[in-house]
């Protein structure tokens, strides 16, 4: 190949090596792996599950505790920090205890329980649990989630009625002093919230009128139904600060099956499943990603991660040789490290996953017009230094 002068050379060599830049690029830039590890049990226990996490790295879940009653073994919450699991035991009068919210301040909520089955919402501070309290004629509360604010959410029965022995149960939300009722959906006498944003939202499920139970979210004022997929029944799990919603409704009223769904500025969509009939979605970051649990079509439960619109199983991600099979994802952070649980070496253990950092690697269009660009600046320099210095060009 003969190239007239060194300008058209430059401008060549700059566009063979975009080209193979651009041919260099990998098919798939999300085929990349998790690393799981193992958050192991308490000493002599065989089971424990991850529940959430905070954008420090900081899990918390509960996990088997031989002999935690006189009735034998139950679960005490517990808490990650990178290290041993702590043991963060129970209130007073209670056996057992179960942890499921944690905030960035490492507060973290969750309820304790005797074993006569009486249970109450507990917050975690100051390295003592702290008993919540019930709504007023309540003997019982549950707590389920807690913001960057110190507000926790949960429910909580409001007495004996002639519904039943225990009475209406209601969600709330306490800000430091009480837990406050935020009612039902149109009167109705249950309610659960299960989140909230550090905006103050508020979602969770509720029976309507008709006996349906709908998903909804409180901003302040009064509960909003967000609806199903068209089945009868929703709940909503998760809620992230920019308002985004996931949890799992029916989608049709006769299909027993739920299938996990995204509400976003109130459209609902339906993420699909691995294969399987059914699929909740449990957590939702701010940059939308999703976890929960789907059936495969093999009829096993697997955990998924939800991004970029792809519906993704978890144990794709990680590698093959790991011995995990990651059965739930119930939480996901800022940096996509996510918490749940699985079977390794035929036991129920809590895990951690964490999404390596990815190597910064300029795209091939910007690395292709830099060296274009590159050409034509030497071009012109050639051209001045050729009519300096009178050189000659090859032919």
């Amino acid at each position: 190949m003969k190239f007239r002068n060194c300008y058209q050379l430059s401008l060549a060599i700059a566009v063979l090596c975009g080209a193979a830049l651009v041919t260099a690029r990998p098919a798939n830039a999300s085929s990349f792996s998790y690393t799981v590890q193992d958050l192991g049990t308490f000493s002599g226990g065989t089971y424990s599950s991850g529940y959430a996490l905070n954008n420090n790295g900081q899990v918390i879940g509960d996990a088997e505790v031989p002999n935690a009653s006189p009735l034998g073994a139950g679960s005490h919450a517990f808490l990650y920090n990178d290290g041993p699991l702590q043991d963060l035991g129970n209130l007073a009068e209670d056996n057992y205890s179960g942890a499921s919210g944690i905030n960035n301040q490492g507060q973290v909520v969750g309820t304790s329980s005797s074993s006569s089955g009486s249970n109450h919402a507990f917050l975690f501070i100051n390295g003592s649990l702290q008993n919540l309290g019930t709504l007023p004629g309540g003997t019982y509360s549950i707590a389920s989630g807690i913001n960057d604010q110190g507000q926790v959410v949960g429910s909580a029965n409001t007495g004996p009625s002639d519904y039943n022995i225990y009475g209406d149960q209601h969600a709330f939300i306490y800000s430091g002093s009480s837990l406050q009722d935020i009612g039902t959906l149109k009167g109705d006498k249950y309610s659960n919230a299960y989140d909230i944003n550090n905006q103050g939202q508020v979602v969770g499920t509720s029976y309507t009128s008709s006996s349906n139970q709908h998903a909804f979210i409180y901003s302040g004022s009064s509960l909003q139904d967000i609806g199903t997929l068209g089945g009868n029944s929703g709940i909503a799990r998760g809620i992230n600060d920019k308002g985004q919603v996931v949890g799992y409704s029916q989608t049709t009223p006769d299909n027993q099956s739920f299938h996990a769904f995204l509400d976003s500025d109130g459209n609902l969509q339906d993420l699909g499943t691995l294969g399987g009939n059914s699929s909740n979605a449990f957590g939702i970051n701010n940059l939308g990603q999703v976890v929960g649990q789907s059936s495969t079509s093999g009829g096993s439960e697997h955990a998924f991660l939800y991004r970029d619109g792809v519906l993704i199983d978890l144990n794709s991600l990680i590698p093959a040789d790991s011995g995990w099979v990651l059965e739930d994802a119930l939480g996901i952070n800022q940096d996509r490290q996510i918490v749940g649980y699985g079977i390794i070496n035929g036991e129920t253990h809590a895990f951690l996953a964490t999404d390596p950092p990815a190597t910064a690697v300029p795209e091939p269009d910007s690395v292709l017009g830099t060296l274009v660009l590159g050409a034509f600046g030497m071009g012109a320099w050639l051209k001045r230094f050729r009519k300096h210095k009178n050189l000659t060009t090859v032919e």
